[in-house]
């Protein structure tokens, strides 16, 4: 776990400022009001890296979020937040539809569009963001869901599920820890598929297919015969229908694959259980058998070389 913000241990005149700076770091950019800014204005935020998704929680003095369309422009990861409100009751306008939130319910964050979330007095909320990509549904699925999360048979279990995660989380680290990230995902996405089903017609087969192969990809990274090829005649079909379904869902199999590899190398150089590891060597376990080449994609994606990363 990581403490991105506790303003206890801040003058009050800084307050403002570090708690916009912490959320930044820790969501999408958006415009940050404080129901009391004379006042005393106070936070925690903590975080937890999930291999690719992440947990974040937010607790202190009544505050209003507004992602405006300027901000979305702005840009930001393509990512989606589940969130539960565990302290006092918000309220979350987005898409034309105004919500209440109480103690104890879900909430569907779009954070790739404009959105209005703000509580009263003390409140505490908890979201698992996750990239679009790695859910494997379609906008049209995710969008239909959002309105009708209690809908699902699956509802009480993912609520029970959030809540509970930053009590386990403190006891688990490095790959336990990813895979919490990937149970929750599983989850997340029997939730979503299960409440867009209660309105719409089943998600389509390509929606199911794409799924399975994107949470296939993601077990086998480190396989070195990991490639069109084989991953086609994993789930029967062709190459070429492989790149075509996976270009419907505005993902390229080649970038894709580097990029998830490059996360695992990440995620590998900051784990202290591999610190006695050779850099080439955790780069070769990913796929990366030319140096330079896993050098240089290393800076591009991350902005300094996987010696500095490593000492960070």
């Amino acid at each position: 776990m990581a403490v991105l913000l506790d303003t206890g241990a801040l003058p009050r005149r800084d307050r403002t400022e570090a708690f916009h700076a912490a959320m930044m770091s820790a969501s999408v950019p958006s415009r940050v009001e404080h129901e009391d800014p004379d006042g005393e204005v106070h936070a925690r935020m903590d975080f937890w890296q999930l291999g690719t998704p992440d947990l974040f929680r937010n607790e202190g003095s009544g505050i209003r979020l507004v992602r405006t369309p300027r901000h979305v422009r702005i840009g930001g990861p393509e990512r989606l937040a589940l969130a539960v409100h565990v302290i006092g009751a918000g309220r979350f306008s987005q898409g034309g539809i105004d919500q209440r939130v109480g103690t104890g319910e879900l909430m569907l964050v779009d954070l790739t569009a404009p959105y209005d979330f703000a509580w009263s007095g003390r409140g505490a909320s908890q979201a698992f963001q996750i990239d679009y990509a790695d859910l494997g549904l379609s906008v049209e699925t995710i969008r239909a869901a959002a309105p009708r999360l209690r809908s699902s048979p699956v509802y009480e279990l993912v609520l029970h599920h959030l809540t509970a995660l930053p009590g386990i989380l403190e006891s688990l680290q490095g790959t336990a820890a990813e895979m919490v990230g990937e149970a929750t995902t599983q989850l997340v996405r029997a939730l979503l598929t299960s409440a867009a089903e209660h309105d719409t017609q089943p998600p389509a087969l390509t929606d199911v297919l794409f799924s399975r192969i994107t949470w296939y990809v993601r077990q086998h990274l480190t396989d070195p015969d990991l490639g069109p090829g084989r991953i086609a005649a994993e789930h029967n079909i062709s190459v070429r229908y492989l790149y075509k379904l996976l270009a419907e869902h505005d993902l390229s199999l080649e970038q894709w694959l580097i990029t998830q590899r490059l996360e695992g190398v990440a995620r590998q150089l900051a784990d202290l259980a591999s610190k006695h590891l050779p850099i080439a060597t955790i780069a070769s376990h990913w796929g990366f058998t030319d140096a330079t080449h896993f050098t240089r994609r290393f800076r591009t994606t991350y902005g300094m070389p996987p010696t500095t990363w490593r000492h960070r």
